[in-house]
């Protein structure tokens, strides 16, 4: 029991090991992955008190408190209502046990450990992670000028209606700049990665 602690102490039990692919289905994250709805894991880190697994929609994280705790939160975190940004690798230097990755997700930071001697798997990690976070700020940026179009072309046909037809085409710009957004959402508001898993995540 006094070892088990020690560890949680000084660190040792948070270095996270990169789970092989046919084992997936022997860790507690498995039993949340939808697998109904086509949800599939691509790369999975677990350590003594957490576990993280992502998606090809979703990092889900196993949070644990200690080693000795068998309480565990799970948090879902889906890639099209949380951003990745700060996307980094840490080398292992000679006397460093463990190599780490730190990413934010949305409002989340985080910064897990994994043994040096499996800093491969983690390089491909780090460049799906880097490449997601790359490709939802694009969109995000292109959404935001579809909402500006949209904005823009209301505005102009406000200014040139007259009042007797302001009623016919207030309820058909209205549509219009629903379907817009509804179609730009789609477009710009990505949900699957799976492309972006399967080019860099060599297993």
């Amino acid at each position: 029991m006094f070892k088990r602690i020690a560890s949680d102490a000084l660190g040792f039990s948070d270095i996270g090991e990169i789970i092989d692919p046919k084992d997936y289905d022997k860790v507690d994250a498995d039993d949340y992955v939808m697998h109904e709805d086509n949800e599939k894991i691509f790369f999975l880190i677990k350590s003594k008190t957490d576990e993280y697994c992502f998606t090809n929609v979703a990092l889900i994280h196993l949070d644990g408190t200690t080693a000795i705790s068998k309480k565990r939160l799970l948090k879902r975190y889906s890639y099209h209502e949380h951003m990745i940004s700060d996307v980094m690798l840490e080398t292992a230097g000679t006397v460093d046990l463990d190599a780490e990755i730190k990413f934010q997700m949305g409002k989340t930071a985080y910064s897990i450990d994994v043994k040096k001697n499996q800093i491969e798997h983690l390089k491909d990690l780090y460049k799906a992670l880097y490449t997601i976070s790359s490709i939802q700020r694009d969109n995000s940026h292109y959404y935001r000028f579809a909402e500006r179009s949209v904005e823009l072309a209301s505005n102009t046909v406000h200014r040139s209606t007259s009042s007797t037809t302001l009623e016919t085409q207030f309820k058909e710009i209205n549509q219009h700049a629903f379907d817009w957004l509804h179609l730009a959402r789609d477009a710009y508001c990505r949900k699957d990665f799976s492309d972006i898993f399967e080019k860099y995540i060599n297993n």
